[in-house]
């Protein structure tokens, strides 16, 4: 019988090794030397950018977007400048930026210094999910420690650069997840996704430049800059999945970008209940489109998953076995997007609503054969046309749900028909 080796952990080893919590055991380890680097000089902005670029890092919050060129994109004369972190996790079944916070904070801290040091700035921001409580507690007590050692606040590892981190708390609002209502949260409105152009890094909070990358990312940047761009990405590069649902061994894995859904599910996360058979999974999320059999050998990579019109998103990666129901699981999903909805753009306001009616009427034993086609009509008045990305997270698991699993909601609506 083989067996499987999980590969060698150079981000997520971070958080699973004891100690990391604390200043002293994660300098002995080599952490702050990258961002002491930094701040002496002996690293250049454009020497970090460049090795972001090289190292092919790519945004790990849900857009994909090629860090180092988001970097680039700061202007570097600006007379102010921010660094904002996006910590709100609002994914369904995500928990990986949770489990680095609660288990590698200094990771974190330093990448944010990196970040801020090379764009310029000497305020920084990190955005926590409310419900973020020992996290919250983890990175206070951190950055407390940090503080004290002179690596936070003013002349940061004794230079003349000065960088303040400050930790703020949403009130739990999923759309607050998007860049522009993260930013509107943080300076004291509700949380509405702004119009854009200007994008954050032209006009960003309080209409500054600002710089927004999710945890995981600034997590990665010391990693790179201590490793070097080329061997970083001998690794996979890597990327952190949080593997739940109907697996043995749900949690989170570090594995090379590009690893099978199959090794995701079968050798990471062990397999499935015992008697169960594959049925589906969401390979980013919920607002990703759900994967089906024929799909257990596709790549998780952005470009790869974007070709079957899904896509990588957070990384989340929800396991459905034969014991589920699509329809119920489809209907729970539109619903929650339904109640966490800002109401701002009319297709993703009354769009979620009519498709929830729908999907309700279809459960309760009241559907009629048209609905199928309404619910696709749905779907359809909603690609393309919302304001922000979360309307446009409902139509992609809808179609994919009708299309893969018809067979589900006609056995509904046959019992409908029955009954009348």
């Amino acid at each position: 019988m083989t067996t499987f080796a999980m590969p060698e952990s150079i981000v997520l080893r971070w958080a699973q090794t004891p100690g990391m919590t604390e200043l002293e055991p994660y300098r002995r380890a080599g952490g702050y030397e990258a961002a002491r680097r930094v701040a002496a000089g002996e690293l250049a902005p454009e020497a970090v950018i460049e090795a972001l670029v090289a190292s092919g890092l790519r945004g790990k919050g849900g857009a994909g977007f090629p860090t180092g060129q988001k970097w680039k994109f700061i202007p570097r004369q600006a007379p102010v400048t921010y660094v904002v972190v996006n910590g709100d996790e609002g994914e369904p079944c995500t928990f990986k930026d949770r489990t680095l916070l609660e288990g590698a904070p200094h990771l974190l801290i330093e990448g944010v210094l990196i970040a801020a040091l090379t764009v310029g700035a000497r305020k920084a921001y990190v955005y926590l999910r409310r419900e973020f409580y020992r996290a919250r507690r983890t990175l206070e007590a951190a950055l407390e420690q940090a503080r004290a050692a002179g690596l936070v606040g003013r002349g940061v590892f004794g230079s003349a650069r000065d960088v303040e981190i400050v930790v703020h708390s949403g009130a739990g609002a999923y759309i607050a997840g998007e860049e522009t209502a993260l930013l509107e949260s943080l300076e004291g409105r509700r949380a509405l996704p702004r119009l854009r152009p200007p994008f954050p890094a032209q006009a960003g909070l309080y209409q500054r430049p600002t710089l927004l990358n999710n945890v995981e990312t600034l997590c990665h940047v010391p990693v790179i800059l201590t490793l070097g761009p080329e061997r970083y990405k001998d690794y996979g590069p890597p990327a952190l999945f949080s593997v739940s649902g109907h697996v043995v061994r749900p949690g989170v894995y570090e594995a090379p970008l590009g690893v099978k859904l199959r090794s995701l599910i079968f050798d990471y996360a062990g397999g499935l209940r015992p008697g169960r058979r594959f049925k589906a999974a969401f390979p980013g999320g919920s607002s990703s489109m759900p994967l089906v059999a024929d799909h257990l050998d596709v790549p998780m990579d952005y470009d790869s998953l974007r070709v079957l019109g899904s896509m990588l998103g957070s990384a989340a990666v929800i396991v459905i076995d034969d014991s589920a129901d699509m329809v119920e699981i489809i209907a729970r999903t539109v619903e929650f997007y339904r109640e966490e909805s800002c109401g701002k753009c009319t297709p993703c306001r009354e769009g979620t609503i009519w498709a929830t009616q729908v999907l309700e009427r279809i459960l309760h034993g009241r559907g009629r054969p048209e609905d199928l086609a309404l619910l696709e009509g749905i779907a359809r008045g909603m690609t393309g046309t919302c304001f922000c990305p979360l309307g446009e997270s409902v139509p992609p698991s809808l179609v994919a749900s009708l299309r893969h699993f018809r067979d589900e909601y006609e056995r509904y609506i046959a019992g409908a028909t029955r009954g009348h």
